[in-house]
């Protein structure tokens, strides 16, 4: 028999995503037999796969030890990434980082060790703030993500709490994210609401933008303005109304006005001189913008946040400064 209190990291999600997370050998039919048999208790009484956990409950576990026998490790996959970071702002429940463009968000089949989630748990690892043999099931995470070839903004969750408050914020709409991108040419309407249909292609990695509905296709509004044009090309202020694949990209190439080094929407002729390896494109700026209370993160209301160096500016010797 083995005990586990939870803590606060652990508190406030089903009992069943907690042991999924604590124990990952264990098969999940066997841990839905041992909740069933009363093999796992809550508390010293009978529980449900859903039971949600708090901090301070006592998980009861009369479980094979091979389960608690996973090895441990002093040395992480995350460590084997850099710990630096381009911190935009930091507190004790979030993290704001400029994302280098070309850097992936997650780790992916193919690219598992360098990534900005396993940068974020290095320099965590680093500053004390994580420790991975004192945590049961929580890891610091990222709580939304954006293109490997974009620059810009992404937000990190310290712990649990702000995870689920952020994903709740994000999901209902409630974090307001600005993007600058240049783009060939100079539109018509130096601003504009763009409202129109996107289709996706899996196989091909990219989307479609149609004027008129089709099977499959989702509503997609782009909202941009012109902050500057330079010759052939313009500076752009962009806001999503919809987060779909690729639609700045998409949307704005749409209207003959393709992403400066974008490969995908534009054409090599037009990028055929541009000294870049990814598309003009920036997450910016970011704003809390809570409707509904934000618990723990209720002191971010309102404010708003930008990067000092958007990343395609010094590269194509723009000398704007945003702010």
């Amino acid at each position: 028999m083995r005990e586990i209190i939870i803590n606060r990291n652990d508190a406030d999600q089903r009992l069943d995503k907690f042991i999924s997370k604590r124990f990952k050998s264990m098969p999940a039919a066997l841990m839905y037999k041992y909740i069933r048999k009363k093999c796992i208790k809550v508390n010293g009484k009978k529980c449900e796969i859903s039971t949600r956990l708090r901090e301070g409950d006592v998980v009861t576990l009369y479980i094979k030890d091979e389960f608690f026998d996973e090895p441990q490790y002093d040395v992480y996959d995350f460590m084997k990434a850099p710990a630096k970071l381009d911190v935009v702002y930091e507190d004790g429940n979030i993290i704001l980082m400029n994302k280098p463009a070309g850097l992936l968000c997650h780790p992916d089949e193919t690219y598992h060790f360098d990534s900005l989630l396993a940068r974020l748990q290095h320099y965590m690892y680093e500053k004390g703030e994580y420790d991975p043999k004192a945590e049961n099931s929580f890891a610091p995470a990222l709580a939304n993500r954006i293109d490997r070839n974009t620059g810009g903004i992404v937000i990190g969750a310290k712990n649990a709490e702000s995870l689920r408050v952020l994903n709740e914020k994000i999901k209902e709409r409630e974090l307001e994210k600005t993007y600058l991108c240049l783009v060939h040419g100079v539109p018509k309407r130096r601003q504009a609401l763009l409202e129109d249909y996107l289709e996706k292609n899996e196989k091909q990695n990219r989307v479609y933008i149609s004027r008129k509905p089709k099977p499959g296709a989702k509503t997609v509004k782009t909202r941009y303005t012109v902050l500057k044009t330079m010759g052939k090309m313009s500076l752009c202020e962009v806001q999503l109304l919809t987060g779909r694949t690729h639609q700045i990209r998409a949307h704005m190439a749409s209207i003959g006005h393709p992403l400066v080094g974008d490969g995908k929407y534009g054409t090599n002729e037009l990028n055929r001189d541009i000294p870049l390896k990814w598309q003009a494109l920036c997450s910016y700026k970011l704003k809390f913008a809570f409707k509904t209370d934000a618990g723990i993160l209720e002191y971010l209301n309102g404010r708003e946040f930008c990067v000092k160096d958007v990343w395609f500016f010094e590269k194509l010797g723009v000398k704007s400064s945003i702010k």
